[in-house]
């Protein structure tokens, strides 16, 4: 089973949306995700806002925010998750932001890349990847750490949940 498919299975399970707010990935999450038969059982859409002034305009990521550390930033992937869960009206928001290459952006090299969820009842992960190889594998891996967060986070919170569900025990 793909990365993709699990996602959308645990969502399908929970009765769960997701969005996907993307940058440099620019639309590779969602397509990854559509790729899936079915997925629109779970996946309510994207915005891809590859232009930084879009992330504030679109997704409501802070505009000092985004003039003081550039788009590339850990609190910027978290705000785009959880502005692309508001917007799109979602459980859960999932977004990318980084540096694909072949240069520098915001004094952040190649291969750094953010990734965040943010989800029901304050739930939110943000993870720093530090990839390497050309802007195709770059993005690509992006998809897959992108994947790979929010599967974690909905395993994790389907076992708060279950344990609450069987008394804490």
């Amino acid at each position: 089973m793909t990365a993709a498919a699990r996602v959308l299975e645990l969502l399908e399970e929970r009765g769960e949306t997701l969005a996907v707010a993307e940058s440099l990935t620019g639309g590779l999450v969602a397509a990854e995700l559509t790729s899936v038969p079915g997925a629109s059982h779970s996946f309510r859409g994207s915005v891809t806002a590859y232009a930084t002034p879009l992330k504030r305009e679109l997704l409501g990521v802070d505009g000092a925010l985004l003039a003081e550390r550039g788009a590339v930033d850990p609190e910027v992937a978290r705000q785009m998750a959880a502005g692309v869960r508001r917007v799109l009206g979602t459980d859960w928001g999932m977004s990318t932001t980084g540096v694909a290459g072949p240069e520098s952006q915001d004094g952040k090299p190649v291969g750094t890349v953010y990734v965040a969820v943010a989800g029901p009842d304050g739930a939110e992960n943000v993870t720093a990847l530090r990839l390497n190889g050309g802007r195709a594998d770059i993005r690509r891996e992006s998809v897959r750490g992108a994947l790979a967060l929010l599967s974690a986070e909905l395993g994790k919170n389907a076992s708060a949940q279950d344990t609450e569900q069987n008394g804490g025990n």
